[in-house]
């Protein structure tokens, strides 16, 4: 992280109130005043965990790879987008049903299976499309798709229809598209992977680790500045870009030469300004590190006019952010945590509800944790 970005990145962390083991139903979870703003104030009550094992069949075609989840309104159901690059089947998305009550979650089970379409109308060719974030919005299923860098496949957002079909497409801004000799763009597997809509209907965008060109990807000593767009949602042009500091990867690899990593993995809006980011790290023989931070955005500077944040001699200030819960501090063992989402229980609670993509390996499996949402953030 350059020197410029220093103090204004700093965070304040502020620890969490732990009422008992994360382990135990009803377990608890506060920060009352993240960045010292007490009515950013969020509490969680932990309602377990579900795991749907690698190698799960539905419809004749593996499940698995879920790395966004939103909620409907209309159905009480939820939808899950998987990574698959339509090599294990076409691109996709899921209905799934949450049993869940006060005592705990009991189950996750597939409603509906729905095949993504290209502009031609036709379900994606292998490898030409990776999914990785869903939401709903005003006109439709707001889905992104990571890019391909090593392929320079540009990164994408679209809108689709309830039957997958194609409607129409954001504009990516300039600087993003990958190139052949990285000097500019998406990084290869740590572009979009970031959606969320707000109740303006505006929706923000968020690239894993640094633009080629903003600075390197996060280290165990430095951290990586991330990119968010701020697009009109009902045009699809962008209106802003923000600049979110991810952290340095918290945890070294268990073995000399292991591999290691952290990025910004899903968004969430609270409100116009306010979002929850997971942030997932990997060290080779240690496992995921998982942690939930709160970001404002509303002193962050538009950075959109700045080609390059490394070559950049404005003052920025990114978004603020602060740690609201670190899901091993707190007892659990997660895995890779890539979609997150808000909902409702069939009794009316308010929940929050977590889910894995395993990568379609034996090794890692399909992981949901869900969370009673006691507070959040007021305007």
């Amino acid at each position: 992280m350059t020197k410029r970005f220093l103090a204004a990145a700093a965070l304040a962390l502020l620890s969490s109130t732990v009422s008992a083991s994360a382990t135990d139903i009803g377990a608890t979870f506060a920060t009352a005043c993240p960045f010292g703003d007490c009515a950013a104030g969020i509490s969680l009550s932990y309602l377990g965990e579900f795991v749907i094992p690698t190698g799960h069949i539905e419809n004749g075609v593996e499940f698995g790879g879920i790395s966004g989840l939103d909620f409907d309104v209309a159905t009480g159901h939820y939808i899950a987008i998987s990574d698959d690059r339509s090599e294990r089947g076409p691109a996709r998305f899921y209905e799934l049903d949450v049993d869940l009550d006060a005592s705990g979650l009991k189950g996750v089970s597939v409603v509906k299976q729905v095949t993504l379409k290209d502009k031609n109308g036709e379900p994606f060719a292998a490898r030409s499309v990776d999914p990785e974030s869903i939401r709903l919005g005003k006109d439709g299923i707001y889905w992104g798709s990571e890019g391909d860098g090593k392929a320079l496949l540009a990164p994408f957002v679209r809108v689709a229809s309830p039957d997958g079909s194609f409607v129409r497409e954001f504009k990516l801004p300039e600087g993003f598209a990958p190139t052949a000799d990285k000097s500019t763009g998406i990084r290869d597997n740590l572009a979009f992977e970031d959606l969320a809509i707000a109740p303006s209907g505006d929706v923000f965008v968020g690239v894993e680790a640094a633009l080629y060109q903003d600075g390197p990807k996060s280290s165990l000593t430095s951290g990586s500045l991330s990119r968010i767009v701020r697009y009109d949602g009902a045009t699809g042009e962008p209106k802003a870009q923000y600049v979110y500091p991810v952290s340095p990867i918290p945890q070294a690899a268990m073995k000399v030469d292991g591999s290691n990593d952290n990025g910004m993995s899903e968004m969430l809006a609270l409100d116009d300004h306010r979002l929850l980011a997971v942030e997932r790290s990997y060290a080779q023989g240690f496992g995921n590190s998982i942690e939930m931070m709160m970001m404002d955005l509303t002193d962050a500077t538009d950075v959109s006019a700045i080609a390059s944040l490394a070559k950049n001699d404005q003052r920025v200030v990114p978004a603020r952010k602060s740690q609201v819960l670190d899901l091993r501090a707190i007892g659990l063992v997660p895995d890779n945590i890539e979609a997150m989402s808000l909902g409702k229980a069939k009794d009316g609670t308010d929940l929050l509800i977590l889910g894995s993509d395993n990568n379609f390996s034996t090794s890692q499996k399909t992981q949901f944790y869900a969370f009673k949402v006691l507070n959040r953030p007021q305007q």
